[in-house]
């Protein structure tokens, strides 16, 4: 730990003006906090939402995981983990089960997480009506009103032009019957992993200076219509070539030199615990 620099960087009141804008969305599930987002030593729209989110919440017991579309490696996660390492004391791991705190980038691991975690994401934009209404005044009456009926237009007019929702991530979601709420950047294949789930989701978005939660055991439905439900990502007869899941989310890779199309995992400590076990 760098003594030069505040345990976990932010300034002790930023961190509680943070953790109270916290129990705040903790306590109304889906509706979006605004709150006073800090200045970092890295560029908004960098996750700069969920590093305060993480900086305010990291002590020394925990353990820390940050993930980038499901790598432990990538330049984003790996920077992220070097920065919080110069200003805390906390341990890190790739593995998912060990983790108490974790960070992600468009991603919620495969591995169920349970009571003791909590999953921490980086949110570019945090608002599900931003691409039926540019107006944050409007959005506001509308979240309000709980009128949603632009965001109902939008899937159905997406049904009548192509057959299906076209939607392929930020796929909207209701909240405990109350409010529609964008879940960041993941794939559809993960928003059944937001219902109910054992663990507590907080969303950070620093550019737009908004932080919203889901606490364990919500209810985080997709929005669809009664006759045409929801459908996720279907990866039916391919499988990792790494470790042979089917029934994970795959990246499609494409090798250039061979012409060869694969597939392997995207969450890559799942893919790691599934090969250990196959050796063995």
């Amino acid at each position: 730990m760098n003594s030069n620099y505040n345990y976990a960087f932010l300034d002790e009141g930023s961190k509680r003006e943070i953790r109270r804008s916290i129990l705040k969305a903790v306590a109304i599930p889906g509706y979006q906090v605004p709150f006073g987002s800090r200045e970092l030593p890295i560029g908004r729209g960098w996750g700069t939402g969920g590093i305060q989110l993480t900086l305010s919440l990291i002590g020394p017991s925990d353990t820390l995981k940050v993930i980038d579309q499901g790598s432990d490696e990538s330049v984003n996660a790996v920077n992220i983990k070097k920065f919080v390492c110069l200003c805390t004391d906390v341990k890190t791991t790739i593995d998912t089960r060990d983790a108490t705190l974790i960070q992600t980038r468009h991603r919620i691991p495969e591995i169920p997480l349970d009571n003791g975690q909590i999953l921490v994401f980086q949110v570019p934009i945090p608002e599900p009506l931003r691409i039926v209404e540019a107006r944050e005044e409007a959005t506001k009456k509308m979240h309000a009103e709980k009128d949603y009926a632009p965001m109902w237009l939008q899937l159905y007019e997406s049904l009548v032009k192509y057959k299906k929702v076209t939607i392929p991530s930020e796929y909207p979601c209701m909240v405990e019957g109350r409010y529609v709420m964008n879940p960041s950047p993941i794939p559809k294949f993960d928003n059944p992993k937001l219902h109910k789930a054992e663990c507590l989701y907080l969303f950070g978005a620093g550019r737009e200076k908004k932080i919203y939660a889901i606490p364990p055991h919500t209810e985080v439905l997709p929005l669809a219509f009664d006759d045409v439900p929801f459908e996720r990502e279907s990866f039916l007869g391919k499988k990792c070539r790494q470790c042979g899941s089917e029934n994970t989310y795959l990246d499609e890779i494409f090798d250039a030199q061979t012409g060869e199309k694969f597939y392997q995992c995207s969450d890559t400590s799942y893919c790691l615990e599934a090969r250990s076990h196959v050796s063995k």
